[in-house]
């Protein structure tokens, strides 16, 4: 760049004096002293360097807001008895440090054997919700909380049309509930989290998307028959006029069902789908395995490929009135 000629006013002005400018009361800042005003290619980069600050600064908002980093009083609503966060899309990490206080274990034991399924707390005090196949047929419910602790349940209601049941504990109180969500909003391809306690390994998270809405899932309502209490038997259920993972029973029912293709296994049954704000979505319920669909039922499942169902958390929250009030069937 050539030199201005002396004739001519400079490209840019020259740098202020150092120290405060004249017009500020009070001494001067020693932090700011001395610096100069930016320009040119500096003053971009200054202004590329304050919106990383702020994007930054709004991340970790998001990040406090979903790991209950606040007093949440501007970020949380009742509906049903459940605290519903409204707080800003967070990370895979963020939502399974919020939500997975409010996910248990479930050992049932009954006439058919014993079954290890997931369930999902929905009050302070230990109401819990969950798929009626974990705990059909159950003359004794253990469950555990995320932190090892250990409680009797009983059955409060059931219902096996939709592959729900409600169960409560005995002498809970403090426990962290989950959000409920609205699986309306739910859309092919967002992102979800799922936790459970898939083949006993407590507190499994895994993560994937939504990958279709309203499958038509067919699965056992034997009462007594629970899908994952014979072992082997993986976790049957129907879809398109086929049978997978073993055999269903003669009493059917049917659900819209929200497919997933985070991974799923036997144990995940009565966890939660989780969106990305963790708000529950979904209740795990089936799952496909190839090897025992081609196999049979004597084989056990090989595990998850992808295809994973949950029942839509509208679903769940429209038949808690009638879980409360003690139904069974």
């Amino acid at each position: 760049m050539t030199e201005p000629s002396s004739q001519q006013p400079p490209v840019y002005p020259p740098p202020p004096a150092f120290g405060p400018a004249p017009a500020e009361p009070g001494p001067a800042d020693p932090a700011h002293s001395g610096r100069r005003r930016a320009r040119g290619p500096v003053a971009l980069l200054a202004a590329v360097a304050l919106a990383a600050a702020a994007v930054g600064g709004g991340a970790a908002y998001a990040v406090q807001t979903l790991t209950g980093g606040n007093d949440g009083s501007d970020g949380a609503r009742n509906v049903n008895g459940t605290s519903v966060s409204t707080g800003s899309k967070g990370t895979v990490a963020g939502v399974a440090s919020a939500v997975s206080p409010s996910i248990v274990e479930i050992k049932a034991t009954g006439g058919a054997g014993k079954s290890t399924g997931s369930g999902v707390i929905i009050t302070s005090d230990g109401e819990i919700v969950t798929n009626n196949h974990v705990v059909s047929g159950a003359s004794e419910i253990t469950v555990q909380t995320s932190d090892g602790k250990t409680y009797k349940a009983e059955i409060v209601g059931t219902d096996s049309k939709k592959d729900l049941a409600l169960i409560k504990l005995e002498g809970a109180s403090g426990l962290r509930a989950a959000s409920l969500g609205d699986s309306d909003d739910v859309q092919v391809g967002q992102e979800v989290v799922a936790i459970g306690s898939p083949e006993g390994l407590t507190g499994t998270v895994t993560s994937g998307i939504i990958s279709a809405l309203d499958r038509d899932v067919t699965v056992s309502a034997d009462p007594g028959r629970g899908q994952e209490q014979q072992p082997g038997d993986g976790w049957p259920f129907e879809f398109g006029g086929e049978q997978f993972n073993g055999d269903t029973g003669s009493s059917k029912t049917t659900y819209k069902a929200l497919q997933t293709d985070a991974s799923l296994n036997p144990g995940n049954s009565g966890g939660a789908l989780i969106d990305m704000s963790g708000n529950i979505v979904g209740i795990n319920s089936a799952m496909y395995a190839p090897s025992s669909a081609q196999a049979g039922a004597q084989q056990a499942a090989s595990g998850s490929v992808g295809l994973g169902f949950a029942i839509p958390i509208n679903t769940v929250k429209a038949d808690l009135g009638k879980l409360r009030a003690g139904a069974t069937g």
